[in-house]
């Protein structure tokens, strides 16, 4: 259901790398402030760019991005892989909602949010 979301960053060049690194993907589209980044541009993407405003990005209180993993131990690859590549814990990998949610949280150098997460 959703094409992509779009996340502020102050380093675009540290940003592709990361989240390119991060989801073993590649920056699909490049026009020098926004780059989006994906296995394929019919598959969910994530775009980084530097605000429009040329003022400093911002996330909101309260906002996140989930990413969907397949397994309990692909959230746990997928945290410390993002640890590992300089993102800070937020939640380490855990049930979070007995036998319904199993969730795992880091925040990225721009302090946007993101979680890793299965179901069950």
């Amino acid at each position: 259901m959703i094409g992509y979301t779009t996340i502020g960053v102050s380093d675009i060049e540290a940003s592709k790398k990361f989240y390119s690194d991060l989801f073993d993907a590649e920056v699909l589209v490049d026009v020098g402030r926004l780059a989006m980044i994906g296995k394929s541009t019919d598959k969910p993407m994530v775009a980084v760019c530097n605000p429009h405003n040329e003022e400093a990005p911002s996330c909101g209180n309260g906002s996140m991005i989930a990413f969907p993993q397949e397994s309990k131990a692909a959230v746990d690859a997928m945290y410390e892989k993002a640890i590992s590549m300089g993102a800070t814990d937020e939640g380490a990998p855990g049930q979070r909602i007995e036998d319904v949610f199993y969730g795992a949280y880091v925040k990225d150098a721009d302090n946007n949010k993101l979680a890793f997460y299965i179901f069950g």
